[in-house]
C-alpha cells in the first residue's frame, strides 16, 4: 500500500496485491495478482489470476513475488510469471513512491460477498518468510 495513504487517501496512494486468494465455492486454486491507483478521481485497476492445474494453494507452501521496476511489476507464483504491469504512464506515478506491506485476512466486501453459513471460520494465514531485494545504487 502506498506510503503516503494518510496525506492522498486510497487509491491515490496505489495499491500493489502480491497475492490475493478468495476462499470458498471452490476458488481455492487461483489466486490473483493487481495494481490500483487513481484514474481521473476513479479507481482503475489492472491485473491478472494464476490458477492450479490440480490441489489448491493451502495445500503446501507457496512463493507469491513480484518484481517491481522503474517499468513494470511482474508478478510470479513459485517462479512462473502469469501477469504485468507497464507502469511508465504518468497517470501511473503511485507505483514510483514507498509502499508498505500489509497481510490480510479479509472477510466480506464487494470480492467476494459477505460470508454464509457455508462460510468456515476459523481461518488463518501462515507465512513461512517475506523477503525483499533492492538495487544497488
Amino acid at each position: 500500500l502506498g506510503n503516503d495513504i494518510s496525506l492522498v487517501g486510497w487509491p491515490k496512494c496505489g495499491e500493489i496485491d502480491i497475492m490475493e486468494m478468495i476462499g470458498g465455492s471452490g476458488r481455492e486454486n487461483t489466486v490473483h495478482g493487481t495494481a490500483h491507483w487513481d484514474d481521473n478521481n476513479s479507481h482503475a485497476s489492472y491485473g491478472g489470476s494464476k490458477t492450479l492445474s490440480s490441489g489448491t494453494y493451502n495445500d503446501k507452501y507457496h512463493v507469491f513475488s513480484i518484481i517491481w521496476d522503474e517499468t513494470y511489476i511482474k508478478w510470479y507464483v513459485d517462479n512462473v510469471f502469469f501477469v504485468q504491469i507497464d507502469i511508465t504512464p504518468a497517470e501511473l506515478s503511485e507505483f514510483h513512491k514507498l509502499h508498505f506491506f500489509i497481510f490480510n485476512v479479509a472477510v466480506g466486501g464487494n470480492w467476494p460477498g459477505y460470508p454464509d453459513s457455508s462460510t468456515k471460520f476459523p481461518q488463518q494465514m501462515k507465512v513461512d518468510y517475506i523477503r525483499l531485494f533492492e538495487k544497488d545504487k
